[in-house]
């Protein structure tokens, strides 16, 4: 495959190397949920290493849940 300038990120390079065939829609729709899916995971280590770190009960959460955060500008 000949080379691709930016502005495509890194990773979207490398997809487009590995997948310059097309996929069926099942293909299609499995690649999404891993990707989604690899995603989602990130986030949850994120929030339980937050939540670890700030030592954050049930009760914290619940207390955040039904308090107004955002600050007004």
């Amino acid at each position: 495959m000949s080379n691709i300038s930016q502005p495509l990120t890194n990773v979207q390079l490398e997809l487009l190397k590995i997948f310059s065939y097309n996929l069926d829609n099942q293909e299609l729709q499995d690649l999404k949920d891993i990707i989604a899916n690899y995603f989602a995971n990130k986030a949850i280590k994120a929030a339980n290493t937050v939540w670890d770190e700030k030592e954050w009960t049930n009760e914290d959460v619940d207390r955040m849940l039904n308090t107004k955060m955002r600050k007004s500008k």
